[in-house]
């Protein structure tokens, strides 16, 4: 718990020095979620992350995702949002997720969608999971890429 209670406070402390040397206003905490620790970011010049769709968001996540990789727990990734802009952008992609499967469910045909990036997808790939009989594959080349989104071949019988 300790050493789990260190990280989250070093991951803290990282966004703020980093927030704080870009001469923004923001308080900085992190919450503990079920599969992934969210970085949150709140005040004053929030604004200044969420704008151009969040690129500088995204930037963010991308040198915290560098700089603490391979530390903190297995299996959770860390997560940066400001004034909920990504848990919003998550929900959206989910639901376009949900559409496509129902497309590729009545057209027969399998869905396209992307190019993502590796966050994106795999929350692609997490909601099209959770439906037996759908499944998602990732394809090009590079950090970006495409996923195919299609019904499971039937088993003969």
């Amino acid at each position: 718990m300790t050493q789990h209670r260190n990280f989250e406070e070093r991951v803290s402390d990282f966004v703020g020095e980093v927030v704080d040397a870009m001469g923004l206003s923001v308080d900085v905490r992190v919450e503990d979620e079920a599969d992934h620790l969210r970085v949150v970011l709140d005040g004053a010049d929030g604004e200044w992350f969420v704008r151009r769709k969040g690129e500088a968001l995204d930037a963010l996540q991308h040198v915290v995702n560098a700089v603490f990789r391979g530390e903190g727990d297995r299996g959770k990734r860390l997560v940066v949002d400001c004034l909920d802009f990504r848990r919003a952008k998550d929900r959206e992609l989910q639901q376009i997720a949900r559409f496509l499967m129902d497309k590729a469910r009545t057209t027969g045909l399998p869905q396209e969608i992307g190019p993502l990036n590796s966050y994106s997808r795999r929350l692609v790939h997490l909601e099209v999971s959770s439906v037996p009989d759908m499944e998602s594959e990732s394809i090009g080349d590079g950090a970006v890429k495409t996923v195919i989104i299609s019904r499971k071949p039937q088993p003969r019988a």
